[in-house]
């Protein structure tokens, strides 16, 4: 007998997806997963692929600490676990580098993989054309829980089929970065395949459902990062302008106007947005894992949980030299006391109500952005910049100089254009600064660490040292020096758990 263990699942305003069905998703109890025996109506299929989405938002407080606390961006002033973390000093003990959440998305999108197809031949009112939209959603989760864990463990146990308990896995090595990242890649090519991803969801009951639901964009913008990550150039660029030169009257698009920079936060889901994490407090008492509540609510001296003494100065710096600038002051931060300290900025973009307004927007709900617009323009520029050549700089330039001009700060000069590692370091900042704790940091540097048989990896080394201020630089200069240091380890719970899974090089104390 299936009961009910999750209650008000939906993404905001999502159940609506079922007609008249307020909880989104009925399962079995704890260590079962739904049998095949279950499958039967479309609409089971999407009961199961809703709960992917739910499981989703319980990967937003991982995503923040593995995104932000090792680049020197955001900084844990206080919690020993989080600060162990930005200090590389994190142990395979800590339950900062547990992966079960995503291992619950993978779940459920290798279910929905299996069984949609066993549905649509038994339903007569599930057409191929349905089916294929959903299994595009599933291959984006897929695709997107791995392109996670790859850049965190660089190797994990790469599963493509459903288990029915959480014995399964138990026995299932990592592959290689190499071999997950060809499995990323052919389940977005499949997902694009059959045409069947989706551009938009028309639904009047819930505006922004195509932000919320995973689209051909959503697609198209995570392999474009996949191509960035595994130095594709080409095909980074070629994924990118995807979304660029789209002509669909459908398609996010970058938006110019400076006015509605912070609508992408509050109220979310905006036109620059291609796919994003959604809460609701107001409707579906949805505030658990959301940024809202990842990052401290609140303003103080010392917040245990805000942007570092050095992008503190950053962001003022920008806010001095350029006061109209949209991300700055009560755009990204907003400061204790109104005061120009380093300290006591808080996250503003995930709490406040507005730009320039005072007041908080009341609800801990603010959506998780996994991909906006300026986003792919600087990913394109970071392509760009790495395939080289005059011409691959000025387009990169103009993409940059593009997303300054939006926030309303002067343009770079062309000088920037003088070398390689001077481009990839305007990127770098620019990314630092239009992106500020939306997950996105610490992936930056590795890529640039890491790219071209780690041709800038003093630079990278040099870039967190410069950020952190709570150890010290001989020990930072000595760690990072072991590329295997750069991943998390896996958590001392798999490893027991599972007698044929190795833990990652650096952590693997038996080797030592």
């Amino acid at each position: 007998m299936m009961k009910k263990i999750f209650i008000s699942l939906t993404i905001a305003g999502a159940s609506l997806l079922l007609s008249g069905c307020n909880d989104w998703l009925d399962v079995v109890p704890n260590n079962e997963q739904v049998a095949a025996d279950y499958w039967k109506t479309k609409e089971q299929v999407e009961e199961v692929l809703a709960q992917g989405y739910s499981e989703m938002r319980t990967t937003v407080p991982s995503l923040v600490y593995w995104g932000e606390l090792r680049g020197g961006s955001v900084y844990a002033y206080q919690d020993t676990k989080m600060q162990d973390l930005q200090n590389f000093q994190i142990t395979a003990s800590s339950t900062l580098c547990k992966w079960g959440p995503f291992y619950n998305v993978l779940n459920v999108a290798n279910s929905v993989i299996k069984y949609a197809p066993d549905v649509q031949a038994i339903d007569e009112t599930y057409n191929e054309a349905v089916m294929n939209s959903n299994l595009a959603e599933a291959y984006f989760m897929r695709a997107w829980i791995y392109f996670t864990l790859v850049r965190n463990f660089k190797e994990a146990p790469l599963i493509l089929e459903p288990y029915m308990t959480d014995d399964y896995a138990v026995s299932v090595p990592k592959s290689s970065e190499e071999r997950i990242v060809a499995q990323i890649k052919s389940d977005i090519e499949t997902a694009l395949s059959t045409g069947a991803a989706k551009e938009f969801y028309d639904d009047d009951n819930w505006s922004g459902m195509t932000k919320g639901r995973i689209t051909k964009w959503a697609l198209y913008a995570l392999m474009a990062d996949v191509c960035l990550w595994s130095e594709d150039y080409e095909s980074c660029v070629e994924y990118a302008d995807m979304l660029i030169n789209s002509t669909s009257a459908y398609r996010p698009a970058f938006v110019e106007d400076p006015t509605q920079w912070f609508n992408m936060y509050n109220p979310g889901n905006s036109n620059e947005s291609i796919f994003e994490i959604n809460f609701d407090e107001k409707t579906y008492a949805q505030t658990a894992n959301s940024p809202s509540t990842v990052y401290p609510w609140g303003i103080s001296s010392i917040a245990k949980f805000q942007y570092s003494k050095a992008m503190c100065q950053r962001l003022n710096q920008e806010y001095t030299h350029y006061p109209a600038s949209i991300r700055t002051y009560l755009g990204a931060f907003k400061p204790s006391g109104n005061s120009t300290s380093v300290e006591g900025y808080c996250i503003w973009k995930f709490q406040g109500s507005g730009y320039m307004l005072d007041g908080d927007r009341g609800t801990k709900d603010a959506n998780w952005i996994l991909y906006r617009m300026a986003d792919v323009l600087l990913m394109k520029a970071e392509a760009l910049i790495w395939q080289g050549g005059e011409t691959n700089y000025t387009t990169a330039l103009e993409l940059i100089n593009k997303v300054r001009t939006r926030t309303q700060i002067n343009k770079l000069d062309d000088d920037v254009k003088s070398d390689e590692e001077r481009m990839l370091k305007a990127l770098l900042e620019e990314r630092d600064m239009e992106l500020a704790a939306e997950g996105k940091r610490w992936y930056d540097l590795v890529r640039f660490g890491k790219a071209k048989n780690y041709k800038y990896k003093t630079s990278f080394i040099d870039l967190i040292v410069a950020n952190n201020s709570s150890i010290g630089s001989k020990w930072l200069r000595s760690v990072l020096k072991d590329n295997n240091a750069w991943f998390l380890p896996i958590h001392q719970d798999e490893i027991d758990r599972n007698p044929v899974l190795t833990q990652n090089p650096y952590y693997d104390v038996t080797a030592n």
